[in-house]
């Protein structure tokens, strides 16, 4: 598995309904509220024989009130 994080900015007064929406779909391992340029954090773990573009576009993408996101790929645990 290769955990991925996501950041997710929420149209305005929406974050708590992105969150329970994202949250239901029981795709990441760690959902948190963030102060700065985005709403939301998450952590994702993708299998590695999966595409990761695909995955998060299929599982995460197309919650309603997504007003951007930002993943960052991780490459090694300290």
């Amino acid at each position: 598995m290769r955990p991925v994080f996501v950041q997710f900015r929420c149209e305005p007064g929406k974050t708590y309904q992105v969150a329970e929406a994202i949250y239901d779909r029981e795709v990441v391992s760690e959902l948190y509220s963030t102060s700065g340029d985005y709403d939301l954090i998450a952590k994702v773990y993708i299998p590695e024989d999966q595409d990761v573009g695909r995955f998060l576009s299929e599982r995460l993408f197309d919650i309603p009130h997504i007003s951007r996101t930002l993943t960052t790929m991780t490459f090694r645990a300290f």
